[in-house]
């Protein structure tokens, strides 16, 4: 008999690592009620890494508990897929691509989501290649293969990239992989250049021996108005919670700024979640991502979360034309800024 509750006690015990590890071994619901904690589901764009960190600092330095909030954060599949499962309510906010989020609000006027803060106020969004293929301006690109996987974010936005550089989108010749073979198949020679989130590739291509001075890197935004990943929210979800939604941004925003002052800690709270990854790999990936966060000129101007509406404006019409989209969508269907806490909160 003791050895039968003995073995219950310890299946009892897996199941609520099992259970309770996704969940981040949040407070129990009781307690919730009790202290009047507003429970949010938050998914991030991708797996815990380095430009993570600001959200998981919020968590383990409890700057959301601070704020009255309970909040689950799951690892994502794409920052594509968070657009969709936002508004389909299966997560209440959520890390995710703007450009996304304009193509799909085209087709889906009536979709209950929408930006409230930009985060990554430069596009990752980039063409990268090796040094010695000769390749030097974007314009070298042209004749050459180029490679991609078939839905990367990049490769379809290129076209309006191709038009902003000068490159006849006709003299590519695409040639599609699966995600782990994009790198490998530039070292090897195979194509010439590829697309990607820059900071991913860059990485990935200095693990492969390749050196940094042997990398060339053609971003996007250095080309056109194009922003990169903020915070979406379930409409629904904010109509019933908007003072919980300020508070939520007020705690990732401290999670930004203490991510840019402590990034080595930073790093150590996203291997907490992973302890596999590598911290120094991380910890560049961390700072490449800062980059497209912290941008002098902009977020010392506006602070975090916020942008001119104007370049919101012109990033629609370069997504409206680079997808041939029948129906462009108005800024108000985009984005509403007015949740953001004040800016002295949000300034560097």
């Amino acid at each position: 008999m003791l050895n039968t509750r003995y073995r219950m006690l310890i299946v009892g015990l897996v199941i609520g690592i099992a259970v309770g590890f996704p969940l981040g071994w949040l407070v129990r619901p009781a307690e919730v009620a009790e202290k009047g904690l507003v429970l949010i589901k938050f998914t991030l764009d991708w797996a815990y890494q380095g430009p993570q960190a600001p959200f998981l600092i919020a968590y383990y330095k409890g700057f959301f508990a601070e704020e009255g909030l309970s909040v689950t954060i799951d690892r994502g599949y794409g920052s594509a897929k968070v657009v969709s499962d936002v508004a389909a309510g299966l997560f209440d906010i959520g890390f995710g691509d703007l450009n996304s989020l304009i193509e799909f609000k085209s087709k889906n006027p009536d979709a209950k989501v929408k930006l409230i803060a930009v985060i990554h106020v430069r596009s990752p969004l980039s063409v990268v290649t090796l040094k010695s293929t000769g390749i030097s301006s974007p314009k070298d690109l042209e004749g050459r293969r180029v490679g991609a996987p078939a839905g990367d974010a990049a490769r379809r936005i290129f076209p309006a990239f191709a038009k902003a550089a000068g490159i006849d989108s006709n003299k590519i010749t695409w040639i599609t992989m699966d995600v782990p073979l994009r790198e490998p198949m530039l070292v090897k020679g195979e194509v010439d250049a590829v697309t990607g989130f820059y900071y991913t590739v860059v990485l990935n291509l200095q693990n492969l021996g390749v050196s940094e001075g042997n990398i060339t890197v053609f971003r996007y935004s250095d080309y056109m108005d194009i922003l990169g990943n903020g915070i979406v929210v379930n409409t629904d979800f904010l109509g019933k919670h908007p003072e919980a939604v300020t508070k939520f941004l007020r705690a990732v925003i401290k999670g930004i700024k203490y991510a840019i002052e402590n990034p080595d800690e930073a790093v150590g709270m996203v291997l907490k979640k992973d302890p596999t990854l590598n911290k120094d790999v991380e910890r560049k990936r961390l700072l490449m991502a800062l980059e497209l966060i912290n941008v002098k000129g902009i977020t010392d101007k506006y602070g975090f979360g916020y942008i001119d509406p104007a370049f919101v404006e012109r990033n629609i019409a370069i997504i409206v034309e680079a997808f041939n989209l029948a129906r462009k969508p108005s800024i108000d269907e985009i984005v509403d800024f007015k949740y953001l806490p004040p800016i002295k909160e949000r300034l560097p």
